[in-house]
């Protein structure tokens, strides 16, 4: 299974990808897809500078609600730079959602895809509703957070340690659904359970309801933490999906504080016996959580990183 794809659909619209090549004469309502600016990694595609002017010339800014940004910003280093929309921010008046490296497998891996310093393109963004980024390497997210932020996704395979702990101090009072995938620390990651300590706290972020520390290989600690953490009684639904769940984390949930006022418990991809599989269902389904548990993994007899046999490992990293 691939968890790494292009958005077909963001911020509740389709996504429309702004064709290369002639100025177009048959495009959409600007405010009724979020438009995906894409090329410029094959040899036969358009300039990217050129054919972003196209589409600032092409459509009206001034109703643009959802930006997709894959390869205009994509170059051979890696690297994914948003000084263009920050740019045109006084254009954007009705930008509310952007995502950030929006490229698959086949055109550049999750490790490879750098980000950047976040805060001058949201301090000129202040309408901004809705964040999502891919990679991880080189993000920064200042400290000082969002105002109007309420969906933030970071999608990486390894999410540098700094760059999570920004995100668990930031200010973001309005944040609803929060999404980390925390990832491997060889390939960027290495975040820990004290690294999150103000968002486990509840600290900064008042209208939080949703929240995922995904696809993570400390994942049975972070149980343990978030069975005591006072965010979790915020909570409607709850994600420790993609990562290293087990036995050990499990009990930990389970035997901490109530999760019964959850509506969704998302553990798939985990490491589970059956027993505690079918524990964690009598417990919880008949109390009205929805539990997913697909995607059993089984630990592969491999290499493994602590130089132990066999080992567990996250559903995305390199």
């Amino acid at each position: 299974m691939s968890y790494v794809h292009h958005v077909e659909q963001f911020h509740g619209l389709p996504a429309f990808t702004f064709p290369q090549g002639a100025d177009p004469t048959d495009l959409p309502d600007p405010g009724a897809v979020a438009w995906r600016l894409h090329c410029g990694l094959y040899t036969t595609d358009e300039d990217s500078d050129l054919y972003f002017r196209r589409f600032t010339e092409s459509v009206d800014l001034g109703r643009v609600r959802a930006l997709i940004l894959g390869n205009p910003w994509y170059d051979s280093d890696g690297g994914t730079s948003i000084g263009e929309v920050t740019e045109l921010s006084s254009r954007l008046t009705a930008l509310e959602a952007v995502f950030l490296g929006d490229l698959e497998d086949e055109e550049a891996m999750i490790s490879t895809i750098c980000l950047e310093d976040l805060a001058e393109f949201l301090d000129a963004c202040p309408g901004l509703k809705e964040l999502a980024v891919r990679g991880g390497e080189g993000l920064e997210f200042p400290v000082t957070g969002h105002e109007g932020l309420r969906v933030l996704r970071v999608e990486s395979g390894g999410l540098p340690r700094r760059a999570a702990a920004q995100i668990a101090a930031a200010s973001l009072p309005s944040l609803e659904r929060l999404d980390l995938w925390l990832g491997d620390e060889y390939y960027g990651g290495g975040t820990t359970v004290e690294d999150l300590a103000p968002l486990l706290a509840g600290v900064g972020k008042p209208a939080l309801r949703h929240l995922g520390l995904q696809n993570s290989p400390i994942q049975d600690e972070l149980a343990a933490a978030l069975a005591s953490a006072p965010i979790v009684r915020r909570l409607t639904s709850l994600s420790l999906s993609m990562g290293t769940f087990g036995d050990e984390g499990a009990e930990a949930l389970l035997d901490g504080q109530s999760l019964a006022h959850l509506s969704e418990l998302d553990l798939s991809h985990h490491f589970l016996s059956q027993d505690m599989m079918l524990r964690i269902w009598t417990e919880l389904e008949p109390r009205g959580v929805r539990v997913n548990l697909t995607g059993r993994q089984e630990e592969d007899g491999g290499y493994s990183q602590a130089g132990i046999e066999p080992h567990r490992f996250v559903a995305v990293a390199e």
